[in-house]
């Protein structure tokens, strides 16, 4: 998945408009303009679509985590340089302040089933010998049933403004 598709996907699943993700990115000290993120959200195939890096989506996963949790009172973390699809659904987990039973049952309702040891996997650290890589498709499974989750009545894909974009 592309950050630009995720960036879309999670403003549609927590139903930000561009006043709350130019609020999130400033949840941790990133000045974005609105002609910046309206870019950012274009489809893929439109030539003013702008190329979201791997920093600035993790500068909005950062803010996105304080806006839905709150800030931390130490220092922020600095947004990294690189994100793999591990990375970005451990700081969707921690923003919507999930457990592993609560990933589980989202990922169920997206008709993936897996397990706590599965999941795990996810979270370790590469050099782990039980470390797996997040695939595309278990990325993209989370983030539609956390949607069904957190947009009921959304789920239907005649609705759902992402269906029409084909992803690897």
């Amino acid at each position: 998945m592309n950050n630009n598709d995720i960036l879309r996907r999670v403003r549609y699943i927590f139903d930000l408009n561009d006043s709350d993700m130019i609020s999130v990115f400033g949840q941790v000290g990133c000045d974005v303009s609105r002609a910046q993120v309206s870019d950012w959200l274009k489809k893929d195939d439109d030539p003013a679509c702008k190329k979201c890096t791997d920093t600035d989506l993790a500068a909005f996963l950062n803010g996105l985590i304080n806006h839905k949790r709150g800030k931390r009172e130490e220092s922020q973390p600095e947004p990294e340089r690189t994100l793999n699809n591990n990375a970005i659904l451990k700081k969707l987990k921690i923003a919507v302040n999930f457990k592993a039973e609560d990933m589980i049952r989202v990922l169920s309702l997206a008709g993936l089933g897996i397990s706590k040891h599965e999941l795990g996997a996810f979270f370790r650290k590469p050099g782990h010998k039980h470390y797996r890589e997040c695939q595309n498709q278990m990325l993209r499974n989370f983030l539609k049933g956390l949607q069904i989750e957190l947009r009921p009545g959304t789920n239907d894909e005649s609705e759902d403004p992402w269906v029409s974009l084909r992803l690897p």
